[in-house]
């Protein structure tokens, strides 16, 4: 039907069957759709022996079906070599399910509107054809015409208790005479209320984060002893909520067509201890396209008050289901699949949602916010955490999903959202130059460790066990490398976030040169002749000295630079271009140094692998000195080109 349902306003005695008809019938829904849940999960078990399987047990006692015997279909189907799937208790099973969309057609008998349930009469009688087994032997084809959900490929019997559903869902809308809070309800008893309104209070609490989103309609009725809450979440057909209380026991069978969606569903529940009957591995790709998917969970409250805030915190989780996988999609395209999986589920438990994000455009925001904080849009394939550490882009990424949500909900404009967003981006890039040099400052540190390690080894060349210091030093100048090369790749990972921040980057690669050089040499010492003593090494002391001054300087160099730019005085600056001139001043007596150890090294060396050992060490520290005042002169022009900009 396309509108709700008209109640005959005179029906006689009649009428007043009608309530307990609808119940009936709504009860007759969750027993058909385990019976097709027992069908699938049947043929799939006899296709696949080697796999788990549940036997739907859970789903059996949720849906009120007595008949324990068929909790070993699953187990004992097979399917024979003519292909056909031996299902035991297959006449039972059918024949139940003819009865359930009987019982469920009968309340649409009892409205004005007889024609409606004329047409699903004779839908049920042309669909029975398909329903056939022998000696519990059915047909694969027969299988898929019964429970397929897929309409582009003709009706099914589950195709017809969708439809008959959608009836009821209206008929007891249009039935209800009493709201609480909310809720349209009929047939409660007295305690039934305060469970509806508690469940209602939490819908209520979170419903703003939908918007103007359908959905959450919520009836409530007491059906076969218990109370029923049912909510139907959003638009889609299979994506229904029904919750049955009995006692201080909670039971709520959950459908959905996304399996990923109700995975995320249950992981909302962490804090609860609620038990939920396999929801995965009874899930499959061979199963026909178009399936929907069910779960059954249970909580067993403490006390009523225990109950109330459970149903409380379930009513107030529903809101987050809505268009959760077009949501999943647009971040899945920023983030990554897990990385976006953890963001709804943060945007859940911080009850910020995830449709405000996309009233606001959703991915299209970022890139416009890229476009001006990065100077670029985000290229296709290229994710947000290839622009930042995959911390400060999830961090990024629950700012703008709180903005987004409490923006909308204080009646903020999206332009000024879009706007806060992108000072927020330029912020993130910001922090990530700043953490670039922070690393650079970790490298610089580095370098001087190698240089004054050698500068130190050097002075230890008098020593009788001088040898043995030459070794050791070696040994810590390759761990110190190893540290500087780590950090030479973390920085490369950052070239593509900003022109600051890839300087920053490259500057850090260039300086790792120093780093290699320092370590050769320190190598080359260790392979002087034992028999020669360490005598000549004092003529590279006063060039190791110079060095390890240079990269003092350098220190101050990048220190100086983290202190920020903008808020830099003009003394700092002048400090930094100081200590730059310095590195030039000591790289040219390096030169001096370099070549007055060589012609020292040329008189006084009686050995040629001395000789050739200590010049190359000297060549060494040179190098290192040149590569320190390259970079030192690259960090001088690009400060200087920053002053020119601002």
């Amino acid at each position: 039907m396309t509108e709700k349902l008209k109640i005959v306003g005179a029906l006689g005695e009649e009428s007043l069957l009608l309530p307990a008809l609808v119940n009936d019938a709504l009860a007759a829904n969750n027993r058909a759709k385990y019976y097709f849940s027992l069908l699938q999960t049947a043929r799939l078990r006899a296709d696949h022996l080697d796999r788990p399987f549940s036997s739907l047990r859970e789903e059996r006692l949720a849906s009120s079906v007595e008949h324990s015997e068929l909790d070993q279909v699953v187990a004992l189907a097979r399917r024979n070599p003519d292909g056909l799937y031996l299902i035991p208790h297959a006449e039972e099973i059918l024949r139940h399910l003819l009865a359930a969309l009987r019982e469920m057609i009968a309340p649409l008998e009892a409205v004005a509107d007889g024609a409606v349930a004329s047409s699903y009469r004779q839908r049920l009688q042309d669909l029975s054809v398909a329903a056939v087994t022998e000696d519990d032997l059915m047909e694969g084809a027969c299988i898929d015409a019964l429970t397929r959900a897929d309409r582009h490929r003709g009706d099914s019997l589950h195709l017809l208790v969708i439809d008959v559903h959608k009836e009821l869902n209206e008929l007891q809308v249009a039935l209800a005479t009493e709201s609480v809070e909310g809720a349209m309800t009929y047939g409660l008893e007295a305690d039934d209320c305060a469970l509806v309104a508690a469940f209602m209070q939490g819908v209520h609490r979170t419903e703003p984060l939908k918007f103007d989103h359908p959905g959450l309609a919520t009836t409530a009725t007491r059906a076969g002893g218990v109370l029923v809450i049912q909510n139907d979440i959003g638009t889609t057909d299979a994506h229904v909520l029904v919750i049955r209380v009995a006692g201080l026991s909670v039971t709520t069978l959950y459908s959905d067509v996304h399996l990923q969606r109700l995975t995320f569903f249950a992981s909302l529940f962490t804090a609860w201890k609620v038990c939920w009957d396999d929801i995965v591995s009874r899930q499959d790709q061979a199963m026909d396209d178009g399936l929907y998917h069910l779960a059954v969970a249970r909580y067993v409250a403490s006390d009523r008050r225990d109950l109330h805030s459970f149903l409380a915190f379930l009513g107030s989780r529903l809101v987050f289901l809505i268009d959760w996988n077009k949501a999943r999609k647009r971040l899945r395209s920023l983030l990554g699949k897990g990385e976006a999986v953890e963001l709804l589920k943060w945007a859940a438990d911080e009850d910020v949602g995830h449709m405000g994000f996309l009233k606001c455009g959703g991915e299209d925001l970022i890139y416009r916010g890229l476009a001006l904080a990065a100077k670029g849009e985000l290229r296709p394939g290229v994710f947000l955490h290839d622009l930042l550490p995959r911390n400060l882009a999830r961090e990024f990424m629950q700012f703008v999903l709180r903005t987004a949500s409490v923006g909308l909900r204080e009646g903020m404009q999206v332009l000024l959202i879009e706007d806060e967003v992108v000072v927020e981006l330029s912020r993130f890039f910001r922090g990530a130059e700043e953490r670039l040099l922070d690393m650079a400052a970790e490298h610089a540190a580095l370098t001087w460790e190698v240089a004054a390690g050698l500068r130190d080894t050097l002075l230890r060349a008098r020593l009788a066990d001088w040898s043995q210091h030459f070794s050791a030093n070696a040994e810590r100048a390759k761990r110190w490398e190893t540290l500087a090369d780590e950090l030479v790749q973390s920085a490369r990972a950052a070239l593509r976030r900003s022109d600051s921040a890839a300087f920053v980057a490259q500057l850090i690669e260039a300086a790792d040169e120093v780093v290699d050089c320092l370590e050769d040499a320190a190598f080359r010492l260790t392979t002087l002749p034992a028999d020669g003593g360490g005598e000549l090494c004092r003529q590279l002391e006063a060039l190791s000295r110079l060095v390890v001054s240079a990269a003092q300087e350098y220190v101050k160099v990048v220190a100086t630079a983290r202190m920020g730019r903008e808020a830099a005085s003009r003394e700092d600056m002048q400090d930094l271009l100081a200590a730059i001139h310095r590195i030039v001043a000591l790289e040219h007596e390096c030169d001096h140094a370099q070549r007055a150890a060589e012609a020292a090294l040329v008189v006084r060396s009686a050995d040629f692998r001395e000789l050739y050992v200590l010049s190359e060490a000297g060549k060494n520290l040179e190098q290192a000195a040149d590569e320190l005042m390259s970079v030192a002169l690259k960090f001088r022009d690009h400060a200087l080109s920053d002053v020119a900009a601002h």
